[in-house]
């Protein structure tokens, strides 16, 4: 990775625990933040002991003695606007959430976080609206706020590993303590968009509940362990069943205790895997550094509930010249309102390239200028700005931003709606012929 400046936060929530990775100049890849010697997920509760707030482990310990006063489930919460009283105060619960992160970000206070990328479990736009509404709280500039699930935190973490790892497909299992399931990164079929631009995608393959696995747990029970482990054996052949796997990754509580030698021979037979708990936080930290340093991404992942139109206009960015996307594939539509500031070199009618990767196809829509006033080379600013009326209506604005003190800011604007195509069902349509 290049250098950045300043802090980028890859910040892995869901109902029980968060995670932080962190990236800065400091280091040369994203580290992942120490919280004692046993473990680096932090459970989600937040207490107050008299005048005290205290988080994580020291808010179970209030749970459990019943001492103070103490929540549980800070996002469910969040999501229904539930309120909490104790003594005299009264607290909305997304103000505890927002609490919370802020005091397990506390490291940082002294530092300045350049963003941040909350992965969760399944993304949702009341979920991504209440995440970015907390960062907010917290003085992060609303730009460099994003949100993604735990599959493009795989995602990302993945593009910035070897490309043999991900040459081919790429497994990931997930474990809890009673449930595994498998998901796979695959390419979807080349020649899309510009044809540059390599497209992936990740889809849950398989799931299973396995009974077994609670016996494993506290105490490893080796006859329970050996039938978890022959049930998973035979998960693991039926997701590799005809596929062509360059590597497998193991995350969740639930691989902790080594209760799986006969599956690991079957994984790492002609495959490189590796085990760690800290895949989605480091994946959601080169989010970061991919959203606020590379100005055309790619790869680029994809889902159902992605982005498949890009709406671009011609630029020069960084002494290169290029079709900018002012809306690029791969993003959720309410997370694309956005606002630039260019220099005009002449004051022209704006040409926008609308590219649709389900259909195929490319088509013009051009911003009139006639009604703006005439000036010199390089001395129009303009200010362009997207803004999402609905999934699949994005309206343009663009308006005279003057140029310092030789031109002030007049009310002159023009805006034009983009009607997206929009998946229709018809995202699998991209993927590679079998």
């Amino acid at each position: 990775m290049v250098l950045a400046q300043g802090n980028l936060i890859g910040f892995e929530i869901n109902e029980k625990t968060c995670q932080i990775s962190y990236y800065n100049e400091k280091e040369s890849e994203p580290q992942t933040m120490e919280v004692d010697g046993e473990s680096n997920q932090i459970p989600l509760v937040i207490g107050k002991l008299r005048d005290t707030w205290v988080f994580g482990k020291e808010a179970v310990r209030l749970t459990k003695v019943k001492e103070g006063f103490s929540v549980t489930r800070l996002l469910e919460r969040g999501l229904s606007g539930e309120k909490f009283e104790f003594g005299e105060e009264s607290y909305e619960a997304v103000w505890l959430l927002s609490k919370f992160i802020q005091m397990t970000l506390q490291p940082f206070q002294n530092e300045e976080i350049d963003g941040i990328v909350f992965s969760v479990p399944t993304l949702s736009e009341e979920l991504a609206r209440l995440l970015r509404t907390v960062a907010l709280r917290m003085n992060i500039d609303k730009r460099h706020i994003f949100i993604q699930d735990y599959k493009e935190s795989f995602c990302n973490y993945l593009f910035y590993q070897p490309k043999e790892l991900w040459q081919y497909e790429a497994a990931l299992f997930s474990c809890d303590r009673n449930e595994i399931k498998a998901y796979m990164l695959r390419h979807l079929k080349p020649g899309l968009g510009d044809g540059k631009t390599t497209f992936v995608t990740v889809d849950e393959v398989a799931n299973a509940q396995m009974k077994e696995l609670s016996f494993v747990y506290p105490v490893l029970n080796e006859e329970k362990a050996r039938d978890a482990d022959k049930m998973f054996v035979r998960f693991v052949e039926s997701v590799f069943n005809k596929r062509i796997v360059s590597s497998v990754f193991l995350t969740g509580e639930g691989f902790e205790n080594e209760w799986f030698p006969m599956s690991l021979r079957v994984i790492c037979n002609g495959r490189r895997a590796f085990m760690g708990n800290n895949l989605y936080s480091r994946g959601a930290c080169y989010t970061a550094y991919r959203k606020l340093y590379m100005h055309v991404e790619d790869p680029v992942y994809l889902s159902e509930n992605k982005l498949t139109d890009q709406i671009s206009v011609n630029m020069r960015v960084n002494g290169q010249e290029m079709w900018y996307p002012l809306v690029s594939w791969g993003t959720c539509w309410y997370e694309s309102n956005n606002q630039w500031e260019v220099l005009l070199k002449e004051v022209k009618d704006i040409e926008l390239h609308i590219e649709s990767l389900v259909e195929g196809s490319m088509k013009t829509e051009i911003i009139p200028m006639d009604k703006f006033p005439s000036r010199a080379e390089y001395s129009m600013c303009l200010q362009i700005e997207t803004l999402f009326l609905d999934e699949r209506t994005c309206k343009i604005t663009v308006r005279d931003a003057g140029f310092g003190a030789f031109f002030s800011q007049t009310d002159f604007q023009e805006e034009t709606i983009i009607h997206l195509g929009g998946n229709d069902g018809k995202f699998h349509s991209l993927s590679m012929e079998k």
